[in-house]
């Protein structure tokens, strides 16, 4: 069974950057999507960018230019570059792994969540 486990989330000044990790355990299929999502209080978990196993990203509009998303390789780890930071960029970020395990099955995992919090 696959687990994820984020770390790099805390408190930052607006302006300021962070860097997040999501390390999976367990055996991974080499064809698979890892992405960051964010959910705010009050608010829908909302994808923030995307990494394909083949290196394609995807950002959403809020974030881009300002934040990076990356991994070594297909498999593990991912990261999250995240720079000019704004008070609305607070949030619960979660690691998402999604894997293509053949046909039209599909495998879903998130991780634990991690706290973003931007504020002077």
């Amino acid at each position: 069974q696959v687990q994820l486990v984020e770390s790099g989330g805390g408190l930052v000044q607006p302006g300021g950057s962070l860097r997040l990790s999501c390390v999976a355990s367990g055996s991974i299929f080499a064809i698979n999507d890892m992405g960051w999502y964010r959910q705010a209080p009050g608010k829908e978990r909302e994808l923030v960018a995307l990494i394909t196993s083949g290196s394609s990203t995807t950002y959403a509009d809020s974030v881009k230019g300002r934040f990076t998303i990356s991994r070594d390789n297909a498999k593990n780890p991912v990261y999250l570059q995240m720079n000019s930071l704004k008070a609305e960029d607070t949030a619960v970020y979660f690691c998402n792994l999604k894997e293509y395990l053949g046909g039209a099955n599909i495998r879903r995992t998130w991780g634990q969540g991690t706290q973003v919090t931007v504020s002077s």
